[in-house]
């Protein structure tokens, strides 16, 4: 078993996971982060993060980090951590595609004794299942044997500069005993939160899956609340703020569900539960309310602009806020989409801001066109995002860009009730 001062480590994926992690390492091991996308490596080469995750002054500070697009230069590591986002398919089933292709990758880099740890989102059983059989074939060694894995599920909240990648306590584990000691070490020797270390790979890929399964579920659970009290005629918030004095009510707030974990996470764990045969009734029921609230938010705007006797055909509508969260650029399975689409089935002409996002990756991956500048007034204008930049605007500089006879629609509760149409 190779020894900590011995380690040298390769990050497979230099995303919004494997970046953060790898700047740390960089800062006291030796390390290389591999990216297959040559424009990443590119920026980041001259210190530049597209993600907003790591700060200009961070990457300096990863003096033993090196960067590559060419997977062989790895081959002089002995610890290979995988980043890969694990993404769903159409049919809304795991698509574990880029970890298949991560695990070949490696396996055919792997000498005697090397460890292999994933952080990518799986369901339990999955490393030994479908990533482990990948390495033997590839390596020709045997597992437990000649190499060894482990796995680490990733923490990593895009946008949240409190909750960082040192300050998260890590849950590690190894295939074997020695395997999960080494491998605790090292990220205890990171991560200044500390570690808790778990029997198994299959309790930490649980954890990791259960962690966003729960918060889906209480979120769906809020989500139908507002639903039931829209329609009732009583202001959710408010209902929320009176609930929230009791000590131990949870602070969840109604909204869009998207993003890398929370809308995906649950599906990793209820198809292995189907797989079994137990049909998860709770989970699946939170995951179909809150699939359905970005149709339920365009739905209501559009009742509203009738009751306004607004001409939905052609009308003028726009989308403040394209992202998944916050103050960040991450527009993976963003829900805002759902709007936009259902909006543009009514036959409204939909404009798209947001000042964080690139436009030509909200093009890629979505085919649409998002504004760099608002110069229009507008038929109903949907508050999707709750970016500081629309904050500072105020409720002034919001209602400046609609039209005297218009609809405000605030999913995120920007801007007073008194001020605003509808909102969740």
């Amino acid at each position: 078993m190779i020894k900590l001062n011995e380690l040298k480590i390769g990050i497979v994926g230099l995303g919004y996971v494997g970046l953060p992690l790898a700047v740390e390492i960089g800062k006291r091991y030796f390390a290389i982060g591999l990216d297959l996308k040559a424009e990443r490596i590119a920026e980041l080469k001259v210190g530049q993060d597209s993600t907003c995750e790591v700060s200009q002054e961070e990457l300096k500070q990863a003096k033993h980090l090196n960067y590559t697009s060419n997977p062989d230069e790895l081959a002089q590591c002995n610890l290979y951590i995988v980043t890969v986002p694990t993404p769903l398919d159409s049919h809304k089933h795991p698509d574990l595609t880029l970890l298949e292709k991560a695990s070949k990758t490696i396996g055919a880099l792997l000498s005697h004794g090397n460890i292999v740890v994933y952080e990518s989102t799986v369901y339990p059983g999955a490393t030994e299942e479908v990533c482990v059989p990948i390495l033997e074939r590839e390596s020709n060694l045997k597992f437990n044997k000649g190499f060894f894995v482990g796995y680490s599920p990733e923490r990593i909240n895009p946008g949240d500069q409190t909750h960082r990648l040192t300050n998260i306590v890590k849950v590690t584990s190894g295939s074997t005993s020695a395997a999960a000691e080494l491998i605790n070490q090292f990220y205890s020797s990171i991560i200044r939160a500390g570690t808790h270390k778990v029997s198994s790979l299959q309790v930490a890929e649980a954890a990791k899956v259960i962690e966003n399964t729960q918060r889906d579920v209480n979120i769906a659970l809020i989500n139908e609340l507002a639903l039931i009290f829209n329609r009732l005629g009583i202001d959710t918030h408010e209902v929320l703020e009176a609930a929230g004095t009791k000590w131990n009510f949870l602070p969840f707030r109604p909204g869009l569900v998207g993003g890398h974990c929370i809308d995906v996470d649950p599906y990793y764990l209820t198809q292995k539960a189907e797989d079994i045969g137990y049909y998860p009734e709770m989970i699946l029921a939170g995951r179909r309310i809150n699939d359905n609230m970005g149709f339920y938010v365009a739905t209501e705007v559009i009742k509203q602009m009738v009751q306004k006797r607004i001409q939905i055909t052609e009308a003028n509508v726009l989308v403040m806020g394209l992202t998944f969260k916050e103050n960040c650029p991450d527009l993976r399975n963003t829900r805002v989409i759902d709007i936009i689409h259902e909006l543009n089935d009514y036959g409204a002409e939909v404009d798209v801001y947001d000042p964080w996002v690139n436009l030509d990756e909200a093009r890629q991956a979505y085919n649409i066109k998002v504004i760099s500048k608002i110069n229009n007034q507008y038929d109903a204008i949907v508050l999707a995002v709750a970016h500081q930049q629309f904050y500072e605007m105020g409720t002034e500089g919001i209602r400046a860009l609609a039209k005297p006879n218009s609809v405000i629609y605030d999913i995120k509760s920007i801007l007073p009730i008194d001020i605003v149409d509808g909102r969740l």
